[in-house]
């Protein structure tokens, strides 16, 4: 029955926030009452699994991070401003775009995934589209930035498990998933840079759209609407803890002891559940160097499905109100995409 229960809340989570509306402008405090329910079905919900996820430093830093972000960028908006204008002025801006998805994807690893997310959304806020093209980048880029971040302990929190459980060199992430993570990077810098074009060419792209997102942005980057956003982000990682708990018996005993190939499509619950609590649970020192890529290339290129697949995602959907149909639009067709082919070449070729 436990089982059971547990696999209804999943449904909910992928089901519910794509048809009601009033569940996807709510969509953090949905997945904390998830978070909570599967808790309570699991048996795990208790005062020490409170203490745990309130000691978790990422909590914090995530949401001061966002929160002081937008502070400095509501002081600094008209210079920073400026400058992508002036940027955008003198090169073209599919290949602006180009460089933001791969120089964030690349350099994700050493500035965080946060940061790198932090420095994606003032750069979104400024581009002259409109924001279903705004989504589409976003997207783009929140897997750009979300893959490359895995490539050292210090980018994101599954990556530091990996290094840390199978007692690695702070380099073991580069040269394992480096020859897979590198290429994609690139490859989601030239799908942006072709969607760009693809506007240029249908004059779709809005130059007068500085004017209008700056006006935007003087009505929504208050401090209450910073503050706001922050502890949306807050419940958002505290509801992810609680459904990586509450998984935790499913994965436990039925997950990682399955074949790598079907573990690959499994690990697409990371749309929705937190990667780096699938990492700690699959992840072994016993397993062998082409078991450890293909379970951790599953869970990272899966991270692009769905807004609570990653931490880029959380800072990105959040802060430019990206809603779950949005995102879902996009990340599904581009991660199932990049996992048939990652599969293709790991488990075929």
């Amino acid at each position: 029955m436990v089982i059971v229960a547990l696999l209804v809340i999943l449904l909910m989570i992928l089901i519910l926030p794509l048809v009601n509306r009033h569940i996807e402008h709510n969509i953090e405090y949905f997945l904390f009452a998830m978070g909570v329910a599967a808790a309570f079905v699991s048996g795990v919900f208790s005062y020490d699994l409170i203490a745990h996820i309130f000691k978790n430093h990422l909590l914090y830093l995530i949401t001061a991070a966002v929160f002081l972000s937008g502070l400095l960028f509501e002081i600094f908006k008209d210079k920073f401003k400026k400058f992508i204008g002036t940027v955008v002025t003198h090169i073209p801006l599919k290949i602006f775009v180009f460089l933001v998805i791969i120089i964030l994807g690349l350099t994700a690893s050493i500035i965080t995934a946060i940061i790198a997310s932090i420095i994606l959304v003032e750069i979104i806020h400024l581009l002259p589209l409109k924001h279903k093209d705004k989504v589409v980048i976003t997207v783009i880029a929140s897997l750009s930035i979300g893959m490359g971040a895995a490539l050292t302990p210090i980018g994101e929190p599954l990556a530091t498990i990996v290094t840390s459980k199978l007692n690695e060199s702070f380099l073991y992430l580069f040269t394992t998933l480096g020859i897979y993570i590198i290429p994609a990077v690139l490859a989601l810098g030239f799908l942006g840079l072709l969607y760009i074009n693809k506007l240029e060419k249908s004059s779709l792209i809005i130059e007068e759209n500085y004017v209008e997102e700056a006006e935007e942005i003087k009505k929504i980057e208050r401090f209450q609407f910073i503050f706001i956003q922050a502890f949306k982000i807050f419940v958002f990682i505290l509801a992810l803890e609680l459904l990586g708990a509450g998984f935790k018996p499913i994965i436990d005993n039925y997950i990682i002891h399955l074949d790598s190939r079907l573990l690959y499509w499994i690990n697409m619950t990371s749309a929705v559940l937190d990667n780096a609590t699938l990492t700690a649970a699959e992840i072994s020192p016993a397993m062998t160097t082409e078991q450890i890529q293909a379970i951790l290339m599953g869970l990272l290129i899966s991270g692009g499905m769905l807004i609570p697949g990653n931490i880029p995602n959380i800072i990105s959907a959040g802060k430019l109100n990206i809603k779950s149909r949005e995102w879902a639009l996009v990340g599904i067709p581009l991660s199932l995409i990049g996992l048939v082919i990652y599969f293709i070449i790991h488990f075929v070729v």
